[in-house]
């Protein structure tokens, strides 16, 4: 049974880079085809898609937050990565980790999320 759990501080002050990981385990992150994604959810708002590291660890990002997202992944600890620069309080949100069969996919396992707040 694959599960996802989603780590980091829960406070980052403004300009900062927030950085969480996501562990994976009960499934390879390189196990073909599989797509691992970072999502989230502001306040009040719907959900937004960040980004996403395939299986073969190519990468691709959201347009709207590309300039300061990356995405990388740890293969040795079967973990992935976000690292969103430059924060705003915009940024405080629930971000999950989540998995889909591939690319084009549905997502089919996610995590349970971790609240960041962004705030001096």
């Amino acid at each position: 049974q694959v599960q996802l759990q989603e780590s980091g501080p829960g406070l980052v002050k403004p300009s900062q880079t927030l950085s969480l990981t996501c562990t994976v385990s009960g499934g390879s992150i390189t196990t073909s085809y599989y797509a691992w994604s970072w999502i989230r959810q502001p306040p009040g708002k719907g959900l937004e898609w960040m980004g996403v590291i395939a299986y073969d660890g190519s990468t691709y990002y959201s347009p709207s937050l590309k300039s300061r997202t990356s995405i990388s992944r740890d293969t040795s600890k079967n973990q992935f990565s976000l690292q969103l620069s430059s924060v705003t309080p915009e940024d405080t949100a629930m971000y999950y980790c989540g998995r889909a069969e591939d690319l084009t996919g549905g997502y089919d396992k996610g995590g349970q999320g971790t609240q960041v707040t962004v705030s001096p």
